[in-house]
């Protein structure tokens, strides 16, 4: 006597685990503000793992100046590139960062123009983590670049007058006021959506503002409307409190606290402007 039974699904074919989790009454937790940009910060620390010829504006800037511009007018500036490289390896050092800046808005915008950024938007993320998570990317290439012009200048013969502490906290400051710089161009970049137009923008901006300042030469040497252009500069600020830092000159309070709080206004006004042009975007 036969009978019919009907064919059962295997064990191993168990419902779609997100069926189940919908089937038990409970949901997929969404990604916190933390964990999102912490995402999106490892990955734009893979892409420069897969292509590290994007760490060559990083390396080069930094080593450019300090190299040429030391045994070209050391000695003529200061006597010896020794004395030399206390005012300008601070001086370098915070260039070095505000104008490795720029490559984070160029990035943000070929994201932006490839299409990844309206992948991204679809996620149930906090909607800042994606321009937050490439700012702790390019915090990680600032202390990157710093580390470059420090040990070049210490290989060089600069000794700083306050050892590591002082060299610590002059990176610290250089890398906030990076960091707060960044916005600026990130903002650009969710406007202009063009890499190129971005990087050109920040280049207008930022060469003028490095070379009118008291990196390479002191401002006393200079025409007095010049004079005047330095003294308002913002990289001549943060030049001055590295130098006070690495030095140990005696305005430290003032340009730190001038630094802090520039870095502190520029957040203040661009962070806002980066998440409307965001949602903006949605």
């Amino acid at each position: 006597m036969s009978s019919s039974t009907a064919p059962t699904r295997p064990a191993a074919a168990a419902a779609d685990p997100v069926d189940a989790l919908l089937a038990a009454g409970r949901t997929r937790h969404r990604a916190g503000p933390v964990a999102a940009s912490a995402a999106f910060g490892s990955r734009a620390m893979l892409k420069l793992k897969h292509d590290p010829k994007q760490l060559v504006d990083s390396t080069a800037i930094p080593i450019l100046f300090t190299v040429l511009f030391t045994y070209l007018f050391g000695g003529a500036i200061s006597g010896s590139t020794s004395e030399y490289l206390k005012v300008l390896l601070p001086g370098v050092l915070s260039m070095s960062i505000a104008i490795v800046t720029m490559y984070g808005g160029g990035r943000l915008a070929q994201d932006v123009r490839s299409g990844a950024f309206d992948r991204f938007r679809g996620l149930p993320i906090w909607r800042g983590a994606f321009v937050l998570g490439g700012l702790l990317s390019d915090g990680a290439r600032y202390v990157f670049a710093s580390v470059i012009v420090i040990v070049l200048g210490v290989a060089m013969g600069y000794r700083p007058d306050n050892g590591f502490l002082g060299v610590l906290g002059a990176v610290a400051l250089v890398i906030v006021f990076g960091l707060a710089l960044s916005l600026v161009w990130a903002a650009l970049a969710l406007a202009l959506r063009d890499p190129a137009v971005v990087i050109s923008i920040a280049n207008a901006v930022l060469m003028p503002l490095s070379f009118a300042s008291n990196v390479f030469v002191k401002p006393s040497t200079m025409p007095g409307w010049l004079q005047a252009f330095v003294k308002v500069n913002p990289l001549s600020h943060v030049a001055t409190a590295a130098r006070d830092l690495m030095n140990g000159g005696s305005g430290t309070t003032g340009a730190v606290v001038w630094t802090l709080v520039a870095s502190a206004v520029i957040t203040a006004v661009c962070a806002p402007i980066c998440l409307h042009l965001y949602n903006k975007e949605s």
